[in-house]
């Protein structure tokens, strides 16, 4: 590859990662509007429907977000009534993030999100199984890089 070809914007690894994470987030636009929630809220809600009662640290984790991200994000949900947040009884300094009432009830709205954004997007089943794959391969080599 040339120098002029190298720089090349379709020619970006970032960039396309960027534009398919952008295309990607505005298919479920729709889809989260009816739920009330943003995408990063949206996502946060899915670490807390599959384990309730998390340390904010282990959300930034998982989400690979930082705590100046998360905490403004997490006062909405809370205001929204669907999270509380409580010091953790061992250890002051922890935050433990816990779903409301009206936070878990909101997954059986949200079941049908992922499904629905797979019909929207294009893509097979198992297009979607092996472009996820993939993702999750280049996210962890990356990752192992960088550290």
């Amino acid at each position: 590859m040339t120098n002029d070809e190298a720089l090349r914007l379709d020619n970006q690894l970032c960039f396309l990662l960027y534009a398919a994470s952008r295309a990607v987030t505005r298919l479920y636009g729709p889809l989260l509007d009816g739920l009330g929630l943003t995408y990063p809220q949206y996502l946060t809600m899915l670490v807390l429907w599959e384990n309730d009662g998390v340390e904010v640290g282990t959300i930034t984790r998982l989400l690979h977000m930082d705590t100046g991200t998360m905490s403004p994000l997490l006062k909405r949900l809370e205001a929204g009534g669907l999270i509380v947040r409580n010091r953790a009884k061992d250890d002051e300094r922890k935050v433990i993030v816990s779903l409301t009432k009206k936070g878990a009830d909101l997954k059986r709205k949200a079941v049908s999100v992922p499904g629905a954004l797979l019909c929207r997007s294009g893509l097979s089943f198992q297009d979607y199984a092996e472009l996820k794959a993939r993702l999750t391969d280049v996210l962890d080599t990356l990752e192992r890089g960088a550290g």
